[in-house]
């Protein structure tokens, strides 16, 4: 017979008003039932807190211990950082209040790592569905990997892996292993691969190859908006930076997989640069990227042709 160990969720929540109910049925229809949920309202000015204190007692009555905690807005990292002082399951997950779990996510994941005492962490797939259509608009799954337990250390430093919260499980003594002071750095960006980076460095994933988890897209949320040009930059400088204060508790070679951050930040970077022909950032990106990594001969052919361009341009 399988264990059934408490599971805690952690989930964040700015302004939710239009989905959190939707959220929270979600959790009440777990097919697995020795869950606790901490909820963190993160400053919200809608009808979030009214919601929330509701479901108090229909949470309860489930069995489910719901621990409701507000703060003034500060961001997700902040609010996970809450939950994370607290939480006392012996396994973690902190999906989206955007979002949504299948009836069966949790409780096929439990009885993954509970038959796997190998491994540490667990990922499904999950689905991308428009919020206005309901259509589903793509899938997040791990056909280019193998589907037995597989290291994802580097492809999550690289982002050629999904890192979709609600899809991962992780054990609580994996967590406590890489932040014993249950403390991650609270920037805006990047809290679920400060979560996944320095776990996937000690354990290898396993794979559920079912969808599991629904990630609802729309324009206002903050991870999925559009964004200018300047911003794009922004955001992959303030996403390095996180991945490397990842690194500073991961168990690996932190000199070597920096540069290989900061390689890819200036192939990112160079893209976008390209896309806009911006010669001044081509020019930057090219010489870190050499720097740090190399060149392929198709970016030296794209650098050259984007450069031409601007000066045919400067010279008209």
């Amino acid at each position: 017979m399988i264990a059934t160990p408490l599971v805690s969720i952690i989930t964040p929540c700015y302004n939710g008003e239009s989905y959190l109910e939707r959220y929270f049925n979600s959790v009440l229809n777990q097919t697995y039932s020795n869950l606790e949920l901490i909820f963190i309202n993160d400053g919200s000015i809608d009808r979030t807190e009214e919601i929330a204190l509701s479901y108090q007692n229909i949470f309860e009555q489930k069995g489910i211990r719901y621990v409701y905690l507000y703060q003034e807005n500060a961001g997700q990292a902040a609010a996970l950082n809450r939950g994370l002082k607290l939480f006392n399951g012996k396994y973690l997950t902190w999906p989206d209040a955007d979002d949504e779990m299948s009836s069966d996510c949790i409780e096929k994941k439990v009885t993954f790592l509970e038959t796997h005492p190998e491994l540490q962490m667990v990922r499904s797939n999950g689905f991308y569905v428009n919020k206005d259509t309901g259509v589903k608009v793509r899938i997040a799954d791990n056909e280019k990997v193998s589907k037995i337990p597989t290291d994802i250390f580097e492809d999550l430093l690289l982002v050629k892996t999904y890192g979709c919260n609600g899809c991962y499980m992780i054990t609580r003594m994996l967590l406590l292993e890489c932040y014993p002071d249950r403390d991650i750095c609270e920037s805006r960006v990047g809290q679920n691969w400060q979560l996944l980076v320095p776990a996937a460095s000690r354990s290898l994933c396993g794979y559920i190859d079912e969808n599991l988890y629904i990630i609802y897209e729309h324009g206002d949320s903050h991870s999925r908006k559009e964004r200018s040009t300047m911003q794009l930059y922004q955001r992959w400088s303030e996403f390095t930076d996180v991945l490397c204060r990842a690194l500073m508790v991961s168990k690996c070679d932190v000199k070597r997989y920096s540069r290989l951050v900061y390689w890819n930040k200036a192939r990112q970077m160079f893209y976008i640069a390209v896309s806009v022909r911006d010669c001044k950032m081509l020019k930057r990106t090219i010489r870190d990227m050499a720097s740090n990594g190399h060149v392929s001969l198709r970016e030296w052919f794209l650098f050259i042709k984007c450069i031409l361009i601007c000066s045919v341009k400067c010279i008209h």
